[in-house]
C-alpha cells in the first residue's frame, strides 16, 4: 500500500455457490477521502463494504485494510481499528446510549458479562455523545430514543476506538427528512473535525450524501462502472448508465439531487397542452 493509503481492493472476485457476486473490483481509498458507494439493489455494494470491513475474504484477488492483507492478519484485531455504522444494529435490552457506545470497545451488541469499562473509556464515550449532540441523552434507554438519535449514537459507538476508517451502511435508513439532515450535518462536522479520517458511505439515494463527500464509486452487476472524484463520477450520463434508467443529476450548494429525466410532453393539437418544465441547472 502507498503512503496515506487506507484501503485497497485489487482484482477482487467474490463467488458464492458458483455465482459471481463481484468481478474484477479495483478500489483505493486514502486518508482524508470520503467515498460514496452507489448502485442499484443487488449491485454488490454490501459485499464490497464487507470486504472493506474485514468481515469476509475475497474468492480471488487481494484486499489490504490499514496496511494488512486479509488472509495474513487476525481479522478480529483488525476490525477493532475499523468503525462500522449499521442502522440495523440490534440492541435487544434497554441499554442506555452510553452503554451502546461502550459496546464499541468489545464489538458486541450487548454489554459483556463481567466486563467493566475503565474511567477513561467512559469519559471517551461521554465526550463522543456530547460532540454528536447527545450529551443530555447519555442515560436515555435505547427503546425510548428516536431513530435519528440512535443513528448518531451508533456513529459515536463506531468512533470509540478512534478508527482511521469509518464505514457507514445506509445510515439514513428509516429517518425522516429532519433527522436525515441532522445526521448528515453530524457526518459533515465529523469529517471537518478529523481531516485524516477516511470514510465509505453506502446509499441508494444521492440526496443522502454529505456535502463533504470527495469521491464516488458506481457499482452495477458486481462490477465497478466508475470511480474517482465525486464531481466526475456523479454525472447524469454515468448515474443513468449505472441504474439503467435516465436520471438527471444536479449539484447545488454542496448537495446532489437525482430526478427521472423524462422527455418533454408535446402540446396537443389545440395548443392547450403543457410541457414538462426542464431544470435550469446544467446537465453533466
Amino acid at each position: 500500500m502507498s503512503a496515506g493509503e487506507i484501503l485497497r481492493l485489487n482484482a477482487v472476485d467474490v463467488v458464492r455457490n458458483g455465482r459471481a457476486i463481484l468481478s474484477g473490483v479495483e478500489l483505493a481509498v486514502h486518508a482524508g477521502e470520503h467515498w460514496a458507494l452507489i448502485g442499484p439493489n443487488g449491485a454488490g455494494k454490501s459485499t464490497i463494504l464487507s470486504l472493506c470491513g474485514a468481515v469476509q475474504h475475497p474468492t480471488r484477488g487481494t484486499v489490504a485494510v490499514l496496511g494488512h492483507r486479509l488472509g495474513r492478519v487476525d481479522i478480529r484485531t483488525l476490525r477493532e481499528s475499523i468503525g462500522h455504522v449499521d442502522p440495523r444494529h440490534a440492541v435487544r435490552s434497554a441499554l442506555t446510549a452510553r452503554d451502546v457506545v461502550l459496546t464499541g470497545a468489545t464489538g458486541t451488541s450487548e454489554r459483556m458479562l463481567r466486563w467493566e469499562p475503565d474511567a477513561a473509556l467512559i469519559a471517551r464515550a461521554d465526550e463522543l455523545l456530547e460532540r454528536l449532540g447527545l450529551g443530555a441523552l447519555a442515560d436515555a434507554a435505547w427503546p425510548t430514543m428516536s431513530q435519528g438519535e440512535r443513528g448518531r449514537t451508533l456513529i459515536a459507538r463506531a468512533l470509540l476506538a478512534d478508527p482511521p476508517l469509518l464505514l457507514l451502511d445506509e445510515p439514513s435508513t428509516g429517518l425522516d427528512v429532519a433527522a436525515r439532515e441532522q445526521l448528515l450535518d453530524t457526518v459533515d462536522g465529523l469529517h471537518r473535525a478529523e481531516p485524516e479520517l477516511a470514510s465509505i458511505l453506502v446509499t441508494h439515494h444521492l440526496e443522502e450524501l454529505p456535502e463533504t463527500t470527495t469521491h464516488a464509486v458506481l457499482v452495477s452487476g458486481g462490477r465497478i462502472l466508475a470511480a474517482g472524484p465525486a464531481q466526475e463520477v456523479l454525472t447524469t450520463e454515468l448515474v443513468s448508465g449505472c441504474f439503467a434508467s435516465p436520471i438527471r443529476i444536479t449539484h447545488e450548494d454542496g448537495r446532489w439531487r437525482a430526478r427521472a429525466d423524462r422527455p418533454r410532453r408535446p402540446k396537443d393539437a389545440g395548443g392547450a397542452g403543457t410541457e414538462a418544465v426542464a431544470s435550469s441547472a446544467p446537465r453533466r
